[in-house]
């Protein structure tokens, strides 16, 4: 018996008073329970945020990435112990694999991005910074930063690693404790995961807590400050929603929910394409992973009506080859549902689905599923429907969470997005074309009512990630049906757990908030060439001037003869005197950024490792022969990269002997120290 504990306030609780029982999925024995009524949400929701919170946020966004990626390391070495846990949940081998490498895996994605794209401390800037006056000298950007209080993320049963680690970590990456609650019926595997995690011995106490069985009094006991994420069922999503105090303290809250995704076969896509054979692979895949029990999965198959018979033979010739049994048996390539309550559900929902349409394929009837052990389990064999799109009515708003699909003929591609509109909001619709034309038709009209469109074709498709799985770079989530909400998406999700608020004031004051240079914001006085200083001496607004240098016209032809740009604005004074944009003759912009490293560049050896980048490059107006520049070099920002350098943005602005600016841009150096 397996006593599924909960962490909370730093100590683990044993099952107890009010515990949910846990099942076998293969045998349907019981194996365990999870649960105590006696929670004390109260004391739970004050540890996170009196105790977790301050640590995190106190840590900085570099830090927090490290930790990230300390913990995924961590999980890479037990993850077999994790595999073998997840037996008992349904899955085969490659069902663990998608749950345990992917949840690891998105780890590691937002480790990275931590380190890469976030600063080390202080708010992260979203956007530009705006001025309200000709003068400059009052504007504001928006920042973001942590919110106060805790993250409780309510996972559903099929993901019990995944489902947990793509919700904790833009959540801790961001500084805000997470409380996590799993579904019971796999939470067994989810506990075993955060035991792993806080063996690790890198989250701050409070960071991390564990509620398996019932949350309690917890969402009325949310603020202001907390977010609530959910995935599961629309009808549960529309329950938690209506909790008044999410209501009343305008609670966040984002929902991961039912999802009917289609996957359109191109018109272009015969039977004998590359495209037809990947189009089969992917539905059946769909259908067979996880027993179907994946809120990406296919439930609506559209096809060219000419194609029909044709896919309908194909999918059913894979889903013949397809072993359903216990998943420790060899040969078994599709494993039980989770629960025999699942069970049920699909079943139910699969006979709606048959009152309106025909079973090509698969049904109860004589089923048996392979292995001594698999008498008792949740096992439902796969039911391939079809349809007709328009006169359907079921099809369009019953999902059946497990390995049921249907098979729809569509007249043209407008005729297909409008009956994948039909589902009011899906996760992610699949295009298998290899015409540009039509995947650019499918996306205008699919991408309002999908989170995702995913396009394959003989080009992408060995490298492709597949429809049903969600990247950690990308958004994942979905309008209307599909909860409207969105998770994942890099950096878009850490903001989701961060306050954006506008700051307004003089260019000094946004400076001092934001760690990067505003125009406008007095000078750093200090004494020598900034290339002189090591990363950690360099201060954002440090300035240096450049003395000036005429440009000739002998500068700009043996520029041009030395370089091949012989452009006739360089070269012919008529034909550039023809040119509206220039008053004759100019100088190369090229030759401009050269001659403004001439004028700033330190030669000696020193902190500057490297010119790693230029950006924002941008020429206001234009430098003829006899006119001379100076250069303005401002530090603008720092990032540090490693313990012995960083990166430094240097705002540069090059100048004519009237003070106008002809050029400006950003120039990255790597800097030792």
């Amino acid at each position: 018996m397996i006593e599924v504990g909960s962490y909370v306030g730093g100590v683990w609780m044993a099952p107890g008073e009010g515990a949910r029982d846990i099942h076998d999925a293969i045998t349907g024995a019981r194996i365990g329970r999870a649960g105590n009524a006696a929670l004390d949400a109260g004391a739970m929701l004050e540890h996170g945020r009196r105790v977790g919170g301050p640590v995190l946020r106190a840590m900085g966004f570099k830090a927090r990435a490290k930790m990230l990626k300390a913990l995924a390391l961590h999980l890479s070495g037990q993850k077999e112990a994790l595999y073998e846990l997840s037996y008992t949940t349904g899955g085969t081998a490659v069902d663990h694999m998608i749950d345990v490498d992917g949840g690891i895996g998105t780890l590691f994605v937002y480790a990275s991005k931590g380190v890469k794209e976030l600063p080390e401390d202080g708010p992260l800037l979203d956007g530009d910074v705006e001025f309200f006056g000709k003068a400059g000298s009052f504007g504001g950007r928006h920042i973001c930063v942590p919110l106060q209080g805790v993250a409780v993320h309510i996972n559903a049963f099929n993901f019990p690693v995944w489902g947990m680690l793509e919700k904790i970590a833009p959540c801790l990456l961001a500084g805000v404790p997470a409380i996590v609650k799993p579904a019971t019926a796999t939470a067994h595997v989810t506990e075993a995961c955060v035991r792993m995690m806080l063996e690790a011995g890198v989250l701050p106490e409070g960071a991390l807590q564990l509620v398996t069985g019932g949350l309690g009094d917890t969402l009325e006991r949310l603020g202001p400050q907390d977010v609530v994420t959910f995935t599961g069922s629309a009808e549960t999503a529309l329950k938690l929603r209506g909790t008044p105090a999410l209501l009343r303290n305008s609670v966040r809250f984002t929902a991961e929910q039912d999802s009917l995704n289609a996957s359109i076969l191109g018109p272009d896509a015969g039977p004998d394409s590359p495209e037809f054979d990947l189009f089969v692979k992917e539905v059946h895949r769909e259908m067979t992973a996880k027993a179907g029990q994946k809120c990406t999965a296919i439930r609506r198959i559209l096809v060219p009506e000419a194609q029909v018979d044709a896919v309908i033979e194909a999918v059913s010739a894979r889903l013949a080859k397809t072993t359903v049994g216990d998943p420790r048996e060899e040969g078994v390539r599709m494993g039980a549902l989770v629960s025999a309550a699942q069970a049920a559900d699909v079943l139910e929902k699969a006979a709606i689905i048959g009152s309106e349409a025909e079973l090509v394929f698969g049904g109860m009837d004589g089923f048996a599923p392979l292995g001594e052990r698999a008498t008792g389990g949740a096992f439902v064999a796969p039911h391939l429907f079809r349809a007709d799109p328009d006169s359907a009515q079921r099809v369009h708003d019953t999902e059946a969470f497990g390995p049921v699909s249907t098979v729809m003929g569509y007249r043209d591609m407008a005729h297909a997005c409008e009956i994948a509109a039909r589902g009011q909001g899906s996760l992610v619709a699949s295009v298998i074309t290899h015409d540009p034309a039509v995947a650019r038709e499918a996306v205008m009209g699919l991408a309002p009512w999908h989170g995702r469109v995913y396009l394959n074709d003989r080009v992408s498709m060995k490298e492709s990630t597949g429809h049903g799985a969600p990247m950690p770079h990308m958004v994942h989530g979905g309008p209307g049906r599909a909860g409207g909400g969105e998770e994942l998406g890099g950096i878009r999700a850490v903001t989701h757990y961060m306050q954006r608020t506008a700051v307004q004031g003089s260019p000094e004051m946004l400076r001092a908030v934001s760690g990067v240079q505003v125009k406008g914001a007095p000078e750093v006085v200090s004494e020598g060439h900034p290339f002189r200083r090591k990363f950690g001496e360099l201060e954002v607004g440090q300035v240096l001037q450049t003395a000036s240098r005429e440009i000739t016209l002998e500068d700009i032809e043996h520029f041009a003869e030395f370089t091949g740009d012989t452009f006739y604005a360089h070269m012919n004074e008529e034909a550039a005197a023809r040119n509206p944009f220039f008053p004759g003759r100019v100088a190369h912009g090229y030759l401009l950024l050269s001659f403004a490293a001439g004028l700033f560049v330190d030669p000696e050896e020193g902190p500057v490792l490297a010119n790693t980048g230029l950006e924002g490059l941008a020429f206001m107006q234009p430098v003829v022969p006899g006119d001379s520049i100076s250069v303005r070099l401002t530090v603008a920002s720092k990032k540090r990269r490693t313990a012995e350098h960083g990166e430094v943005r240097w705002a540069v602005e090059i100048t004519n002997q009237e003070g106008a600016t002809v050029a400006e841009y950003e120039l990255l150096t790597m800097v030792a120290g």
